[in-house]
């Protein structure tokens, strides 16, 4: 009778535990990982279908797992700074732990992982958006002039531009693209918002810092770029419209300039067929305090 009451105790802890689980996304890491003999799995078909497996299993009694996207070369390094043997599925746990508090991770929510999967590739992207643009900004330093901190004098400058941009839009679901071509590598950042009963905005607080980070360093470093936004609300057609970086500020686009953004195609330049229930068109008035502005001095 007590070595029943263990088992059972034993079977509620478990369910009190967290897991991570370390995803290899696609098939090239997936290679990577063969070559350690303790990984023993043939082909990815198969171990995608045991991750799920596992993913269900434990949420059916009951665990919370959180799902990380496992990066070999990341892991080899992580093995060499700590003198672990990579080839030993402690170290693998180790490593997976880490990302727990510091990669790319999301929640299972009884998703399939051909929803999970791109969802983390996403993450995985945004998350080294944010990290890079953050780094760029901090290089940045101090005005020589005024001895203002450039980063985040920008950073405050660009959270004022979105919440202008969003107080001024119609209701309905907005989804907004900023683009920055000018820095060492391009940034294109995506952030997504509604509206509740109350008419109070909705944003993902990650999304949001990302993308104002990103506009951030457009307005810091001068950089081309621009942002569109998209708003989309039932019964009505979707508002299209745009503005391009100009100082430190946002620059309306006309709606002809929408129009050829959206109905060009990047690669070849040919042109696309608009969309249908689209209205492109003149963005709203973001005020004297929306357009570019002519410092007195230059950062």
């Amino acid at each position: 009778m007590a070595h029943t009451d263990h088992q059972s105790m034993r079977r509620v802890l478990r369910r009190e535990i967290a897991g991570t689980i370390g995803l290899l996304t696609d098939e090239h890491d997936f290679r990577a990982m063969r070559r350690y003999r303790s990984f023993t799995f043939d082909d990815h078909p198969t171990y995608l279908k045991q991750v799920e497996d596992l993913l269900r299993t434990r949420a059916a009694q009951g665990s919370h797992t959180t799902v990380a996207l496992f990066d070999p070369q990341e892991y080899a390094e992580f093995c060499a700074e700590t003198g672990l043997n990579p080839d030993v599925p402690s170290s693998r746990t180790r490593f997976t732990a880490e990302l727990a508090g510091t990669g790319p991770t999301l929640p299972y929510e009884g998703q399939p992982l051909t929803q999970l999967v791109p969802a983390l590739v996403d993450e995985a992207v945004r998350q080294a958006t944010w990290e890079y643009a953050t780094t760029l900004l901090a290089r940045l330093g101090s005005c020589g002039s005024c001895g203002e901190d450039i980063g985040r004098a920008a950073f405050t400058r660009a959270s004022d531009l979105l919440v202008r941009i969003l107080d001024t839009a119609q209701p309905g679901e907005h989804h907004l693209v900023c683009s920055v071509t000018g820095t060492p590598e391009a940034l294109v950042s995506v952030l997504h918002s509604d509206e509740n009963s109350d008419g109070a905005v909705q944003l993902d607080e990650a999304e949001a810092l990302e993308f104002t980070t990103v506009l951030a360093l457009g307005i810091a470093t001068q950089s081309p770029g621009g942002l569109v936004m998209r708003t989309c609300t039932p019964g009505t057609t979707d508002r299209v419209y745009g503005w391009r970086l100009r100082g430190d500020g946002l620059e309306p686009l006309t709606a002809g300039e929408v129009f050829d953004a959206y109905c060009t195609d990047i690669e070849s330049g040919d042109l696309i067929s608009p969309e249908s229930d689209v209205d492109y068109c003149v963005p709203p008035d973001l005020g004297p305090e929306g357009g570019g502005r002519t410092p007195h001095h230059s950062h």
